[in-house]
């Protein structure tokens, strides 16, 4: 076998580097390397040299900014529950803290205002607003805001919800949020969800994210703590709270930029360079025994610091039991409860380390002693922590090359994790032991409602949606790549939130399929011996039926794989269905009128894309003659006035007296 060979390409980026190392008061290798940066022009570089936080981006340009101030302003001030809903990472933690922090210092100045205002008149006045939060739990709510957590809040009395490092793409929680009278303002910097017309918004009162189009601040990619952190600023800019007690708060917006993993480029790598120093003058109680217990300089604090020794422990309490204790560590003012924290932390991550080397070691046994002849590797792990299974398994595939599962004990059944190689398709080998699992994830996103090899097609997924689930760990860039590999095979990528994804194909895709295949199978309960029913079966029980013909492997698998939304909505469903039965049986020819006209302008709606901004889909009905020849002439036609026909078909129902030839199109721009 010819040995691989690797080619290693050196980028030349041309420069005036002895012109620009003149000017600048540095080294022409300084130069150079900032040039390989990305850094083009003097001003970028003098910036990236002595950049002050004088330098930092008015928060304002953000998008949304102004009116989540006044919002949150508002809401103090009327002395309204307000609840703050973070996330269980460190950026999650630091954003919590910093808003937490920032609302408290907001609602004391108007309280202390409204105080005066109340001395003066000689009257009591009370409008102490409330602030509290919220971080799910890694394992038993998952990332961001989720429904339970927003049903307890209004339980609590909770008039507005303030996100921070998620929400952005909580479309559906936070509808729910708003249904149930609910403020909600979104403060995220993560990807905004994408249609075939543009982002899609969470319907909150505000949302600021960087990355909104439109978006007119000059730097995107910062992270969660950092939007939250310049959303205090025009907070406290609006009630006149001095700029230093702003700056407090520094620290923490670095800690979280390291510990994300941002780009220490642009505005980041100011705000670590000076919140490094900050760290070394902390007024935190906890941040200082944090830095003490892991034995480390306070004064002399690098990246390296925060992003491998102070970040994994804040890290490892979301991780290993709950992210609480980080933020409860960071928020303690008596020393000795602060190090107590700060040493369980510590513990935590000194555990998790240990644990997952443990594993490690473990589930490389247990293959090297019974598994090595086997082609997929499954490890069963009873003592492992569940949050550790997907590492475990994914050394487990690096170090065998083999696809590889880590099974832990759940608290009713065992749980796992698997990752792959690419020659297998570790769903489908789910599929073939369906028979042995409760649910499992991972099922195909579009192309074809049949299975196997032989109903592959070149153009298979070509205009289909492909929906990309990420998780907050995953890479930025590799979501980027998916995205231009799923666009390459011709399919529109869309990134959802894998609940969002799970609960709207259980709508518009699961739940249609299993009402066919039950249409199907009581007419042919009901059905003579004659097959009266099947014989002068028309147009439209056709139509509604032919997903029925889908492969019943596949969907088997779906409904195993997606059993909680199915049945969520199968229950909603029965409930609709009742409704209708009750309109017919009481004679209610208004109820039925407006349940028909309603579901028939909004099943219009999705073919004729009124909404949009752009009608880029457009529906044509024709009488044809015929005659050979005649649909190669439409065609024809057509592709020489550059439209290309999306779909096509001859439609013979009684809403066309004759058949007609349906056309959808869709315009190619250049």
């Amino acid at each position: 076998m010819e040995e691989k060979k690797e080619l290693w390409m050196v980028q030349t980026k041309r420069a005036d580097f002895s012109g620009l190392a003149m000017r600048l008061g540095v080294s022409p290798v300084a130069v150079r390397v900032m040039r390989n940066r990305g850094l083009t022009e003097e001003a970028e570089m003098r910036k990236y040299l002595y950049g002050t936080l004088d330098d930092l981006y008015d928060p304002r340009l953000m998008k949304g900014m102004e009116q989540a101030a006044e919002l949150i302003v508002r809401k103090l001030k009327e002395g309204k529950h307000v609840r703050i809903i973070g996330d269980y990472d460190i950026d999650g933690v630091c954003s919590t803290y910093i808003l937490l922090k920032g609302f408290q210092r907001a609602a004391k100045e108007l309280s202390q205002r409204c105080s005066l205002e109340a001395g003066r008149y000689s009257v009591e006045k009370e409008n102490d607003a409330q602030i509290d939060y919220e971080i799910p739990d890694r394992i038993k709510d998952g990332y961001g805001i989720n429904e339970s957590i927003i049903r307890q809040a209004s339980a609590d009395g909770v008039d507005t919800l303030v996100t921070c490092d998620n929400g952005i793409a909580a479309l559906r929680e936070i509808s729910i949020a708003k249904q149930l009278g609910m403020t909600v303002v979104v403060t995220d910097h993560h990807e905004v969800p994408v249609d075939e017309y543009g982002q899609i918004l969470p319907p909150a009162d505000a949302v600021v994210d960087p990355k909104q189009d439109g978006e007119t601040y000059p730097f995107h990619e910062i992270c969660g703590a950092v939007v939250a952190w310049k959303l205090i600023r025009v907070l406290y800019e609006k009630l006149g709270i001095a700029e230093s007690e702003w700056m407090d708060l520094l620290e923490f917006a670095a800690i979280a930029t390291v510990g994300d993993v941002m780009k220490l480029q642009d505005e980041n790598r100011l705000i670590v360079k000076y919140g490094l120093k900050k760290i070394g003058s902390t007024k935190n109680t906890g941040l200082r025994k944090l830095i003490e217990k892991n034995n480390l300089d306070i004064e002399n604090l690098s990246a390296y610091h925060i992003g491998f020794v102070i970040g994994p422990c804040l890290n490892a309490g979301g991780r290993l039991k709950s992210a609480k204790v980080a933020l409860r560590m960071l928020l303690a003012e008596d020393p000795e409860r602060a190090g107590e924290m700060a040493d369980e932390l510590k513990e935590l991550n000194d555990m998790r380390k240990d644990m997952t080397a443990k594993g490690e070691a473990e589930a490389i046994e247990q293959v090297e002693k019974q598994y090595m002849d086997d082609k997929v590797l499954v490890v069963f792990l009873p003592e492992c922590h569940e949050s550790l299974a997907g590492i475990i398994a994914g050394r487990l595939r690096e170090h065998f090359h083999k696809p590889s599962f880590v099974l832990t004990r759940g608290e009713t059944t065992a749980k796992g994790s698997g990752r792959s190689i690419e020659q297998y398709h570790m769903y489908q080998g789910l599929c073939k032991v369906s028979d042995l699992l409760v649910k499992f994830g991972g099922h195909p996103m579009a192309g074809s409602e049949k299975t196997g090899l032989a109903n592959a097609r070149e153009f298979l997924l070509e205009n289909a949606y492909y929906i990309l689930t990420p998780t907050a760990q995953t890479d930025p860039a590799a979501l980027e790549d998916s995205k231009e590999l799923v666009a390459s095979l011709g399919a529109i990528p869309m990134v959802l939130d894998y609940e969002q994804h799970d609960y709207a194909t259980a709508a518009i895709s699961h739940l249609p399929h299993i009402i066919a295949y039950s249409l199907v199978n009581l007419v042919k309960s009901c059905d003579d011996c004659e097959g009266t029913m099947k014989t002068i079966a028309a147009g439209g029980f056709k139509d509604i039926t032919r997903i029925a013909s889908s492969s019943p492997v596949m969907w088997e698998n779906i409904c195993l794989s997606n059993q909680e939304q199915i049945l969520r909505l199968i229950d909603s469903f029965c409930e609709e269905l009742g409704h209708m039965r009750s309109a017919i049986a009481a004679s209610d020819s208004k109820a039925l009128m407006e349940a028909f006209t309603s579901a028939k302008d909004y099943r219009d709606s999705l073919t004729l894309h009124a909404n949009g901004t752009l009608k880029q889909v457009y529906e044509l009905y024709m009488d044809l003659l015929d005659e050979a020849g005649g649909i190669a002439t439409v065609a024809t036609i057509l592709a020489s006035n550059h439209l290309s026909i999306k779909n096509i078909g001859i439609i013979h129902n009684r809403e066309f007296e004759d058949g007609v030839l349906h056309l959808e199109m869709y315009r190619i721009f250049d």
